[in-house]
């Protein structure tokens, strides 16, 4: 008996998590014009920070943007509104972090549609709390996948070959697409930006062993992004 009331249970703050925060996560979809033509490249996600247009996603999300000299890169961010369909806003780059994995886009959206994250903190994140982590895992927009805290302050490697300290590990499913996402917990904050998995050897398949990057970090980046497009790495 305790074992079902705790699995509805979990069934309930699995629904009032994606309920309260699915539309505020966004696809990141990388285009190449090749021959006047857009060719699809990659998929990312990311989540809405603010009102103003800022959308945070990873910094390898964005990174052929970001190298772009030529104007043949093209980042278009989707976001889903009341009716559930989804608007295609041309994405700028606001500010880059590729130490820490992190962008800044910009997006000429209405102020109506943008419904940015709570932001919560991983200062209290505990082994075997429950998180769960919203996408667009291989393309499937809006994916919930739910897990737990499985540790905390591990060290993964940064786009820049530097290194990356404090991050969450998490057994909630993280798939190729789901970078950028927010980890949440069971109130609907963030807590993390989703960014790596490690893959069995030869296999490209997840071992069930993932990464975020942690909030309070986070957000003691992204506004000297927004305003001065970049951060300083001392920090």
């Amino acid at each position: 008996m305790a074992g079902a009331v705790a699995h509805r249970e979990a069934i309930f703050a699995a629904k009032a998590v994606f309920s309260s925060a699915a539309q505020s996560v966004v696809s990141i979809a990388d285009f190449r014009i090749v021959d006047g033509e857009e060719v699809a490249e990659g998929t990312g996600s990311g989540l809405v920070w603010d009102r103003y247009g800022h959308v945070v996603t990873n910094y390898h999300c964005v990174a052929k943007l970001a190298a772009d000299k030529r104007g043949n890169q093209v980042t278009m961010v989707g976001v889903v509104n009341d009716k559930g369909n989804t608007q295609q806003f041309n994405a700028t780059i606001k500010g880059l972090d590729p130490n820490r994995d992190i962008a800044v886009l910009q997006i000429n959206a209405p102020a109506e549609l943008l419904r940015p994250l709570k932001v919560g903190t991983s200062a209290d994140l505990r082994v075997g709390q429950s998180v769960f982590a919203i996408g667009n895992p291989l393309g499937f927009s809006r994916t919930l996948t739910a897990g737990v805290v499985s540790g905390l302050d591990r060290i993964i490697p940064s786009p820049s070959g530097t290194r990356n300290y404090g991050a969450i590990q998490t057994d909630a499913a993280i798939s190729k697409g789901n970078s950028g996402g927010p980890l949440l917990d069971s109130a609907g904050r963030l807590v993390g930006i989703n960014t790596a998995t490690f893959t069995r050897a030869g296999t490209g398949r997840s071992s069930g062993v993932n990464f975020a990057l942690p909030v309070d970090m986070v957000r003691k980046v992204v506004p000297n992004l927004i305003v001065y497009g970049n951060s300083s790495s001392k920090m």
